[in-house]
């Protein structure tokens, strides 16, 4: 009989066990810190009627979607959880409490071409508030702040927020008469990091722009200082752009804002050439770069967009936004080893039972369970010295020794694997010692 090959497609991520654990514990840090701010669960379905997923999708993005029909049933696979959100709070208008905060963690598919780092299958974790007509700008300086308390507890220090504001750039563009070429004006600019001034302002002059306007685009994007100094020196363009003006006041009160969520000045900054989300992002834009890692491109980004809902319904919802893609920024962490999955168990105890009836050690095993204590029994027929090596490479902390003298002596035999200790316990004090011990290890 032939076999088929184990194998699995382009683009799709496969972890052994202990990344696995290090992948989980990364997402229920992100869920938990997502909780802290008091946004609500979301999960919507990974399918869903093209008509309505595909309402507004067009060029690469339809390119991209995975599509199929079912019977008479055109279906579509989510490409993103912003989209499924919008027809959520569409159909849901009448019973959601706004402004509506939610979070949703799951996976979206695009059929890109697969390459390092990049996948067709990747979790998104994702956090909204909707507003209902309006969206004070408070909520814009909020997502910093959350943004700030989720990094810190994936354990790094050293990282910048940058913000700045579409009304800014696209006030910008409208007073030196280039609101048509915006798009590929924030695709020269965006650029300046790689290829330096001159070649931007080379490119800006393939555009037949003129010296004047080309100098206001330098001009601004080479706007440097502290936050304030940067909102002054915008001012002092003198762009009389009331857009632009509205973006400049949107900044000043972000900062002002930022500042009272308690967010500490060295990780956020005014960046204005962030000019993520085109054809999206209406206002505040922001992106995260972990500074010792900027290899990584920004781990965590989104903005404030003026009507979610659009394709839907007639309601005008406002919202602002922030998403991380946790399979990319999982798999650069671990290759550039900045993370290391290094628990291989999930067990806390491992009963080792020494006596055919199980009566005794399935019983302890519960109490310790049902004490929150994650314990795993070993139940396969081999040698001791097989069962200790099994708890050993898994990395398992504590091992239980059940034998017929501890059960007659109404006592277990507990050996810390790491410091290779023994000693006897009473069954009725195990829950105590074994909290105590694994409080302070």
């Amino acid at each position: 009989m032939n076999k088929t090959e184990p194998r699995t497609l382009p683009g799709f991520m496969e972890l052994l066990p202990n990344e696995q654990i290090l992948f989980n514990q990364m997402k229920e840090k992100i869920e938990k810190t997502y909780q802290k701010f008091g946004f609500l669960p979301l999960d919507t379905p990974i399918l869903e009627l093209s008509e309505v997923l595909l309402a507004k999708a067009g060029g690469e993005t339809e390119k991209q979607i995975y599509r199929f029909e079912k019977g008479d049933t055109d279906i579509s696979m989510r490409f993103d959880l912003t989209v499924p959100l919008a027809k959520y709070v569409a159909k849901n208008y009448g019973t959601l409490s706004f402004p509506f905060r939610r979070y949703q963690i799951g996976k979206v598919y695009r059929g890109e071409r697969p390459q390092k780092g990049r996948f067709r299958e990747f979790y998104q974790c994702d956090i909204d508030v909707i507003g209902d007509g309006e969206l004070d700008i408070i909520n814009d300086a909020e997502m910093p702040s959350i943004i700030y308390n989720l990094i810190k507890e994936l354990g790094f220090e050293d990282f910048t927020i940058r913000i700045n504001n579409r009304k800014v750039l696209n006030g910008l563009f409208e007073s030196i008469e280039q609101k048509d070429n915006a798009t590929e004006i924030l695709r020269i600019i965006d650029k300046i990091d790689k290829i330096g001034k001159e070649k931007v302002i080379e490119e800006l002059k393939k555009l037949e722009l003129k010296k004047e306007q080309i100098s206001k685009i330098i001009d601004f994007i080479e706007i440097q200082g502290s936050n304030d100094e940067k909102i002054e020196k915008l001012k002092n363009l003198a762009i009389n752009n009331e857009q632009y003006k509205q973006g400049v006041q949107e900044l000043s009160d972000l900062v002002k804002y930022v500042r009272l969520f308690g967010v500490p000045e060295k990780n956020f900054s005014i960046d204005l050439t962030i000019a993520r989300g085109l054809d999206y992002y209406t206002g505040t834009v922001y992106e995260t770069f972990l500074n010792d890692y900027r290899e990584l491109g920004s781990v965590c980004s989104g903005g404030r967009y003026e009507n979610l809902a659009e394709n839907y319904t007639d309601k005008k919802l406002p919202g602002v936004g922030i998403s991380i893609g946790l399979t990319r920024l999982f798999y650069k962490l671990n290759e550039l080893n900045i993370i290391k999955a290094e628990k291989k168990s999930v067990s806390d105890i491992l009963i080792i039972p020494l006596v055919e009836d199980l009566t005794i050690p399935i019983k302890v095993a519960t109490e310790l369970r049902e004490s929150g204590i994650n314990t795993e029994i070993y139940l396969n027929d081999k040698k001791l010295k097989a069962k200790f090596k099994y708890a050993d490479k898994l990395q398992i902390p504590f091992v239980i020794i059940i034998g017929e003298d501890e059960i007659e002596q109404n006592k277990i035999k507990l050996k810390n694997m790491q410091t290779g200790e023994e000693k006897e316990i009473k069954i009725s004090n195990l829950k105590e010692e074994i909290n105590l011990l694994l409080f302070t290890t």
